[in-house]
């Protein structure tokens, strides 16, 4: 597991460092600086370049942006400094770096631009050139932005991405901002993003993410230690974590890796129920029984024969209903379900007679809008799991897609702990809010997983992990990021383009063996 950071929690963290392990802020700036120089050396180092330019803000970021640039020229790159405010206004960290730098007298960019004497229509015109570089550093802001760029910094950051050469960007690019990936403005484009200790929520969440380019995360010194009982608000699974999947005993069988009830699928929608219990199967669940419309039988027999069939037409045996509700270890509601009274009936005696832990996607989600009161007072007996997308949060919290997209993390972890659930918030980097407030961002997966079908599939693989006996708290995280890593196996197979929800759960084979 890794560790996702605020700029604010990394300022903390800073500050720690030096107040209670006693390394000076002079001492941290300078192995940030190395390690910056060290990491840029290695991804350029096959480059031709021969000429840098480094634009430096007022503030500490900027102080490490000098360091950097007396690093590179010590090593033989000529490399120039722009800082374009008044020295009045600059940090003490950063003057201290100047001062040191021009000990040097290593050299220093005054203006962007270069003027030239060119013959136009057989007359001389003073023209203005931009200064070329093989790349460009942004040392400007780094991670304490909180508002839009303005003043002067508004044409510099646009000169710079106008300008030849690579675009590198100190800890954070200028612009977006490092606790939501918002960008407001003006914003530095980057190929590399080199950031230091921990990566920063922004450089995950959309947009920002698109102007990071390739993220690097290198040391500089503030460690877990500096953490002093304030742990980071979001982390991630790795591939350190599938040791959590469920193991296999060789004296089992197939009642031993539990019991998973899907309710899914209408006479229109059958693929979601396929889909979501192939999933369940192919994480290990030993039984998966499909209650579903009586329209979906052929389609479940012959798609996947595996399944347990309850079926269901006009009119619900209840009895069996609370049969099936008992006899799970776990239960899935919602996906492909239909639009109609008869659901929210299904879905009524489901929160009230299920034992169990409770996934709930896709329909159940849009009802779960209009009767806010199913989640609430079970928690205890029933531990809940939702999966909405940005539509169905949208729905849920009667907040706009736009802002809950300009602060996704902070809005599923403040709906779990107020409702006293899991929140599964679906993006390109989901987030994993729990009801302590505890949360994860997920990093496995890829574009390609954006096909109808693939949430279909990830409720299949939470709901086998829950009934395997994982713990909720684990089965959300771990499946997503599962989920993630199949739908990277199957681009890996397939490419983007070309994949189906299908390919996903192909793809467990890769990650679970």
């Amino acid at each position: 597991m890794k560790y996702v950071v605020s700029g604010q929690e990394m300022r903390k963290y800073d500050r720690n460092t030096s107040e209670t392990h006693n390394v000076p802020t002079a001492v941290l700036m300078e192995q940030a600086a190395q390690a910056f120089v060290d990491q840029f050396w290695k991804l350029y180092s096959d480059k031709d370049i021969k000429r840098i330019l480094v634009v430096c803000g007022n503030g500490n970021n900027g102080g490490d942006g000098i360091a950097i640039a007396r690093l590179l020229n010590q090593r033989g790159i000529y490399t120039e400094i722009y800082s374009p405010i008044g020295r009045a206004h600059k940090s003490e960290m950063h003057e201290l770096q100047r001062n040191i730098y021009e000990s040097y007298d290593y050299p220093v960019c005054d203006e962007l631009y270069d003027y030239r004497l060119k013959l136009v229509n057989g007359s001389s015109e003073l023209v203005c050139i931009k200064k070329e570089y093989d790349a460009v550093i942004d040392a400007v802001f780094g991670t304490g932005i909180t508002r839009a760029i303005t003043g002067k910094w508004i044409n510099v950051i646009k000169t710079m991405n106008e300008m030849s050469g690579y675009k590198i960007a100190v800890d954070m690019p200028s612009g977006v901002m490092s606790d939501t990936g918002q960008v407001r403005g003006s914003v530095f484009k980057a190929d590399d993003t080199i950031t230091f200790s921990f990566a920063k929520i922004g450089q995950y969440l959309y947009p920002g993410a698109e102007y990071c380019g390739r993220l690097s995360v290198v040391s500089m010194g503030v460690t877990d230690e500096s953490f002093l009982g304030s742990i980071p608000m979001l982390s991630a699974f790795t591939d350190d974590e599938l040791s959590l999947l469920p193991g296999r005993k060789a004296d089992s069988h197939k009642g031993t890796y539990g019991k998973l009830l899907i309710i899914a699928g209408s006479p229109e929608m059958a693929g979601a129920a396929v889909l979501a219990a192939k999933a369940a199967y192919r994480m290990g669940t030993c039984l998966v029984k499909v209650m579903t419309h009586e329209a979906n039988r052929i389609t479940l027999q012959t798609q996947i024969p595996e399944s347990i069939l309850s079926i269901y037409n006009r009119e619900i045996d209840v009895q069996k209903f609370k049969d099936d509700l008992e006899w799970a270890d776990a239960i899935v509601v919602g996906p492909g379900l239909a639009k109609d009274p008869q659901t929210l009936l299904i879905l009524k005696q489901v929160m009230s007679d299920a034992n169990t832990p409770i996934l709930m996607d896709a329909e159940a989600l849009n009802l779960l809008a209009k009767n806010p009161m199913l989640t609430q007072g079970i928690l205890h007996e029933h531990p809940i799991i939702i999966t909405p997308h940005l539509g169905e949060m949208a729905r849920i919290t009667r907040k706009s897609q736009k802002d809950i997209k300009a602060d996704l993390a902070n809005t599923a972890i403040e709906y779990a702990a107020r409702e006293k659930l899991i929140c599964v918030l679906k993006d390109a980097h989901t987030i994993i809010a729990l009801p302590d407030g505890k949360a994860y961002i997920n990093l496995s997966g890829n574009n390609g997983m954006a096909t109808a079908g693939s949430g279909d599939v990830l409720s299949g693989i939470i709901g086998g992990l829950l009934a395997q006996g994982v713990e909720p708290e684990t089965a959300a995280p771990l499946g997503v990021y599962v989920h993630g890593r199949a739908g990277d196996a199957a681009r890996d197979r397939l490419g983007e383009r070309y994949m189906l929800a299908g390919d996903i759960i192909d793809g467990l084979k890769d990650v679970c063996k």
